[in-house]
């Protein structure tokens, strides 16, 4: 039975009607049966040469850090898998005799944002040691960065790491960091033009292969199915230099020890042509395009793989770590949702959220610097809200579905006076807003709502906190059709709020605070949030509720 989901833009006498499907039948429907999210959804990657700010060492460990992954654990069951790598795990030389975890220089001409000569030492790590219960997939150096150390430094560091991580805190291993752009990276080619999927497959082969003898001396213990194998190919997107489905033909997993297909994506550069807010991030209709090209090269791939899932291994919003005013907004904090939720939605199993110390997209800030404080930023409470979203993994697999909104018009007569807004127009709908629905057992358990429609907080998303927007907030009222719940059924609302899409601060989940300064990242409740314990009740098979622009809501049919 089809179930109606509608928008009504109360604001004079303009309707806008969305319909989608938001009931299951008693099987589930095809279109979700790939929808079901691993343990540890919610995942982070960390820069390489950051890690040591993020998780500190056994002498003095982030709790910072650490309380902000708890949070995302106590939601869903599993703390966050970290990934550590990005492109400074290729810059990394090890030196047996540095006294500190690492040493960094920033040449600002390859990357003002990281360092670009890196040397670690055998106190680098110690930071996986430092959170408990969290699992690492740890980045060996392929790049080299024409340094003729990098293979000794592969079969040091290949000892250490299996030493320190041990089969308890290994998620995976990964060898080299988007090694498509090998040939012809911005930060400075590290291998010559004509090198080609052939080419790296001989060297990823022979490295991964160099690795697990090491291991097989240091470690036997981890050789097992279970303890051993890759993330990769670890690519920066799907049309660069190198392809995957060549590099898998050609033999990358010829030892069949690839345990996760790994990607990356961004949806588009901090300093590309025509970025902004509502047309790049708060969008559904660029998230879909920016991820739907990764599903169609895995299609080339999976028939040879069965049971292989595909992950995203470092994503976020802008590469070149992000503008300042978009990827640290609370905008982007919304289009964090959708995007985790549409990837979850499509297959992929988990989303690994890159960032690094001073990256302007990052979800929190370890340390303070002479560029950034440390702190919650936005991008962490859309992380937050994932993850409530999708509950306790561990306990109660989900599959996610997108509700696909298409809207027709009717002319009305609606006069709410507590709710304002202005029409919904047909272009809008399904892009500047997006539903996912979360099934449990085939049932339908709880409704996301993301309202992308920008709501400037200051005047023209200025930022300047003394001049504020004097237009009101818009106000839409969402109804789900969700047959099969009885009459007055109790509804749970959480909401996702700020002042507005361009906020950077006084963000709160369901009424919740998880600031550094209130409590070191523990989630404090707000007294002055007043909407909190809100609930609605289905009437004649529909269940309602309000969304501001800019704003994201959860609907809990059983959390009470």
């Amino acid at each position: 039975m089809a179930a109606l989901l509608s928008l009504l833009a109360l604001s004079g006498s303009a309707t806008a009607k969305i319909v989608a499907d938001a009931t299951r039948p008693a099987s589930i429907t095809a279109d979700i049966v790939s929808g079901q999210p691993l343990d540890g959804f919610v995942s982070f990657s960390i820069e390489f040469a950051s890690f040591p700010d993020f998780a500190g060492n056994t002498s003095k460990p982030n709790k910072f850090s650490n309380n902000l992954l708890n949070n995302l654990g106590y939601f869903t069951g599993t703390k966050p898998y970290i990934r550590v790598g990005g492109n400074t795990q290729d810059y990394a030389i090890y030196n047996p005799d540095l006294k500190i975890a690492l040493n960094g220089t920033v040449n600002a001409t390859r990357s003002p944002d990281y360092p670009t000569t890196i040397e670690i030492g055998p106190s680098y790590f110690e930071s996986y040691l430092t959170w408990p219960n969290v699992k690492f997939s740890h980045g060996f150096n392929m790049g080299g960065n024409h340094d003729d150390r990098q293979w000794s430094t592969l079969l040091q560091t290949a000892a250490i790491a299996c030493k320190t991580l041990g089969k308890e805190k290994l998620y995976w291993w990964e060898y080299g960091n988007e090694p498509d752009l090998f040939a012809t990276s911005a930060q400075g080619p590290v291998r010559p033009s004509n090198w080609n999927e052939s080419d790296y497959v001989s060297e990823w082969l022979a490295g991964t292969r160099a690795i697990k003898g090491v291991i097989a001396k240091t470690c036997p213990d981890m050789l097992r199915n279970e303890t051993y194998g890759y993330l990769a190919p670890s690519f920066a997107g799907v049309s660069n230099h190198l392809k995957a489905p060549l590099a898998w033909s050609d033999g990358l997993d010829k030892d069949e020890t690839i345990r996760y297909y790994s990607t990356h994506n961004y949806i588009s550069g901090a300093t590309s042509p025509g970025v902004t807010l509502q047309g790049t991030l708060m969008n559904h209709t660029s998230t879909r395009n920016s991820v739907n090209p990764h599903l169609t090269e895995f299609a080339k791939i999976s028939p040879s793989a069965p049971g292989l899932v595909q992950i995203m291994g470092e994503t976020n919003s802008l590469y070149n770590q992000g503008k300042p005013g978009l990827s640290n907004s609370f905008g982007a904090a919304l289009w964090g949702i959708d995007f985790n939720l549409y990837c979850a939605s499509v297959g992929i199993g988990r989303v690994h959220m890159h960032m690094g110390t001073n990256y302007r997209y990052a979800s929190w800030q370890p340390v303070t610097t002479d560029l950034a404080i440390i702190g919650t930023k936005a991008p962490y409470y859309g992380n937050i809200a994932v993850a409530a979203f999708l509950g306790n993994l561990r306990i109660e697999p989900v599959r996610i579905a997108q509700l696909n909104l298409t809207s027709s018009s009717s002319s009305s007569t609606s006069t709410s006076s507590s709710c304002s807004g202005s029409s919904a127009g047909e272009t809008e709908v399904g892009v500047q807003d997006a539903a996912y629905g979360a099934y449990v057992d085939n049932v339908l358990s709880r409704i996301m709502v993301i309202n992308m429609r920008a709501y400037n907080y200051t005047l023209n998303g200025t930022g300047d906190l003394d001049v504020r927007n004097p237009t009101a907030r818009p106000v839409r009222t969402y109804s789900f059709g969700v047959n099969g719940f009885h009459d007055g059924r109790e509804v749970v609302v959480r909401r996702l709020y700020a002042n507005g899409s361009d906020a950077i601060t006084g963000i709160t989940w369901d009424g919740t605070s998880y600031n550094y300064e209130l409590d070191l990242g523990r989630p404090v409740r707000l007294r002055n949030v007043t909407d909190v314990g809100e609930r609605v009740s289905v009437k004649k098979g529909v269940v309602e509720v309000a969304v501001p622009d800019s704003q994201a809501v959860v609907l809990d049919f059983g959390g009470f």
